[in-house]
């Protein structure tokens, strides 16, 4: 026997133990956010004109039936869709973000920086200032989705064309941003006082709207994504540690790129056209999971989701206590609390995990 059989032995075992606690430890990073979940969700649903206890929530949750009626209808016709929905839109936004950021390997991809989101409010926009023969609740939300999926249309268009790359692809993304915010700054100039004012209160993004309806169409959407995302977990993986080595693999990278993209723009296009541009949800999220678990799709999907759904359900919450009584759109409290966090997540990094 070879003298250095043992010592293979035991470092093979040592590496064993490791991947082992390393899983473990990523794990109950998974449950912790889950129950910070859990924990924002109860906090943005107590919180309102008509303050709730945990106690109050609680009880209107397990046994509706012996709680006052005013306090039943407050959770369940208002504040619980609005509470869920933005937990659903927060992941929604963070699964598009970290995707997008994986297969155009880019650190700044996410629907608000490729344009989608700018094409949503565009179509909301116009919607809300050509006369149509729908309601303007099913007018704006469809229209602002069929400008989502055109605007990742192109995006995915300018991946197919014979030897585009992933920086023509984000550049691609980037001009998109500039010509749907030109085309909203033209509806603004062409709208009335009522208009202008509607318009840019859905540009900054609001759950006001939220209803069991919107929600049921946004989780479905979230969850057969994330199901379709997690079978190619893997080959997201070896995608990140470079297109040579997931080739290597057996990885076709192109096809794995256009399917992602044709997932991901679904899902943002469910999102935003419920919810208006909401910013940073989707920059934000995959980069602080991807510090808490490393680039493992197994984990950094999931957390991504519930990390999204953390920061969007805490904003309503802000939004809410900043202004008892008044509607603060959630996506100013996402670009007033991102930029910052963001930025000291960045300028506080000890080293470089992209």
């Amino acid at each position: 026997m070879n003298s250095r059989t043992p010592h293979v032995a035991a470092a093979v075992a040592a590496s064993g133990s490791q991947y082992r606690r390393m899983g473990r430890r990523r794990l109950m990073v998974l449950a912790a956010a889950a129950a910070a979940v859990l924990v924002a969700l109860v906090i943005d649903v107590m919180t309102g004109p008509a303050t709730l206890s945990v106690g109050q929530v609680l009880a209107a949750v397990c046994t509706p039936e012996h709680v006052e009626p005013a306090h039943r209808t407050i959770l369940w016709t208002f504040r619980m869709p609005t509470a869920l929905m933005a937990a659903a839109v927060g992941a929604a936004l963070a699964v598009a973000g970290v995707q997008m950021q994986t297969i155009l390997n880019n650190p700044l991809a996410s629907p608000y920086t490729l344009g989608v989101s700018a094409a949503a409010s565009f179509g909301a926009a116009l919607a809300m200032i050509v006369p149509v023969a729908l309601p303007l609740a099913v007018a704006v939300p469809a229209s602002a989705f069929v400008f989502a999926m055109l605007s990742c249309m192109a995006i995915f268009a300018v991946a197919r064309l014979r030897g585009a790359g992933t920086e023509t692809v984000v550049l691609g993304g980037v001009a998109l941003l500039f010509l749907f915010n030109s085309g909203v700054a033209l509806m603004q100039y062409l709208a009335s006082e009522n208009q202008l004012q509607a318009i840019v209160f859905w540009i900054f993004g609001s759950l006001q709207g939220a209803t069991w309806e919107k929600l049921a169409v946004v989780s479905c959407v979230l969850a057969s994504s994330m199901v379709l995302l997690a079978m190619s977990s893997w080959r997201l993986t070896a995608l990140r540690l470079g297109e040579s080595h997931a080739r290597s693999l057996g990885v076709d990278v192109q096809r794995l790129r256009l399917r992602t993209l044709a997932l991901v723009s679904v899902l943002t296009a469910a999102a935003v056209c419920f919810a208006g541009a909401i910013g940073f949800i989707g920059l934000v999220a995959p980069h602080l999971a991807r510090r808490m678990v490393g680039e493992d799709q197994r984990y950094l999907l999931p957390l991504s989701a519930l990390l999204g759904a953390v920061l969007l359900t805490s904003a309503s919450a802000v939004c809410k206590a900043v202004l008892p009584g008044a509607v603060l759109p959630v996506g100013i409290a996402t670009a007033v609390l991102g930029v910052p966090f963001f930025a000291a997540m960045i300028l506080t990094s000890r080293k470089s995990y992209w």
